[in-house]
């Protein structure tokens, strides 16, 4: 029998972190060579997974113990939450009846131009009619359903590894 891979935090979270990669590498490959061109939603999503992925990252450098583990699942779960709130925001938008949502006006990087940053995410979290459109599925399921699936299950993984199992030997205090 093999020794399970997940046995300490600094490996759980380093698993969450290729997972995060895995994430953006789909997206990437999704938009280059699917041609499929992300909307104003689908490049919030992205924010959050790179953001989620750096918190795993700096928890496996790091390799605290106890009290910075329960900050780093703590920060981890928050993280994979607001994304999980965006796609389920977006998934919502996908079944909204075609037209019944306006439009958000722009791309997010000429929003950005025209208003602050807070602003710009309220406008794109009202809705737009680009986010509507399912481009990709698998299994029936729309690219935003999966990453809720993906990051709910990174959020809670995350959250238990920093929790329950133990930290590997060396590495930082704290």
């Amino acid at each position: 029998m093999g020794v399970p891979v997940l046995t300490t935090r600094r490996r759980a979270n380093l698993a969450g972190f290729l997972a995060c990669a895995g994430l953006m590498a789909f997206a990437y490959y999704a938009e280059y060579v699917l041609h499929l061109a992300p909307c104003n939603m689908c490049i919030l999503q992205r924010v959050c997974v790179v953001a989620l992925g750096v918190a795993f990252l700096v928890a496996t450098l790091h390799n605290p113990q106890r009290t910075g583990a329960r900050a780093y699942g703590a920060l981890i779960a928050i993280v994979a939450a607001l994304g999980a709130a965006v796609s389920a925001r977006h998934v919502w938008m996908q079944m909204q009846p075609v037209g019944s949502l306006g439009s958000c006006g722009a791309d997010i990087a000429t929003l950005l131009d025209m208003m602050p940053a807070y602003d710009v995410v309220k406008r794109i979290l009202k809705g737009g009619a680009e986010c509507q459109a399912i481009t990709w599925s698998l299994l029936g399921l729309s690219m935003p359903v999966w990453l809720f699936i993906a990051l709910s299950g990174l959020g809670l993984g995350g959250l238990a590894a920093n929790l329950g199992l133990p930290r590997e030997s060396g590495g930082a205090r704290g």
